[in-house]
């Protein structure tokens, strides 16, 4: 038989013993219809990432079940009739993991490996390693920063604006020319 993976999540109203009474009423329908549930998870009253039809909290259950189409299609047409289930989802899978879901998993800080120097994440390096790869990026950025190539521009741009300041003093004679001309066609009229 194919094999699933079932997750739903109840109304955060209903107590946890009514919402295990809930998971137990979908594992005998999946029962009686042919199928297994091979692992069930409870995981809780957790927080929703958004709120679904007006609830912020949700009581979660994983179901690895093993059982015909049929019964599944069964399962979900009573799940969306259900008013305490706020969603539901489940998918085909190649086959059931054997330990208990990430979800169930705990972790611990502990657990975590632990900080290089510097707060490095290179999870592979040595904190020597680390230690050199630090003090050589301040190493590297400085001489870019002094580089002569950088300052040259910089400096020929005052060159570039000076005669950028000389074009407005040629234009200013061709400006005043037409100025010239109005004054006299103004005088030619006076004649």
């Amino acid at each position: 038989m194919p094999l699933y993976e079932s997750v739903f999540i109840a109304r955060q109203e209903i107590s946890a013993s009514a919402a295990e009474a809930l998971a137990d009423k979908y594992s005998d329908l999946l029962k009686e219809n042919g199928g297994t549930v091979a692992k069930r998870e409870y995981w809780g009253l957790r927080t929703l990432a958004y709120r679904i039809k007006k609830n912020r909290k949700g009581h979660y259950f994983l179901f690895n079940v093993d059982a015909p189409w049929k019964a599944l299609e069964e399962m979900d047409r009573l799940m969306r009739i259900d008013d305490d289930l706020l969603r539901h989802l489940t998918v085909k899978v190649e086959e059931h993991e054997e330990e208990p879901s990430v979800m169930m998993q705990t972790h611990d800080r502990d657990d975590r490996p632990a900080r290089t120097p510097y707060g490095s994440r290179d999870r592979n390096a040595k904190p020597d390693e680390n230690k050199a790869k630090v003090t050589e990026a301040p190493v590297e950025s400085a001489p870019a920063e002094n580089a002569p190539t950088e300052s040259a521009p910089a400096e020929s741009a005052p060159a570039e604006s000076a005669p950028a300041e000389s074009a407005p003093a040629e234009s200013a004679p061709a400006e005043s020319a037409p100025a010239e001309s109005a004054t006299a066609e103004s005088e030619g009229e006076k004649e």
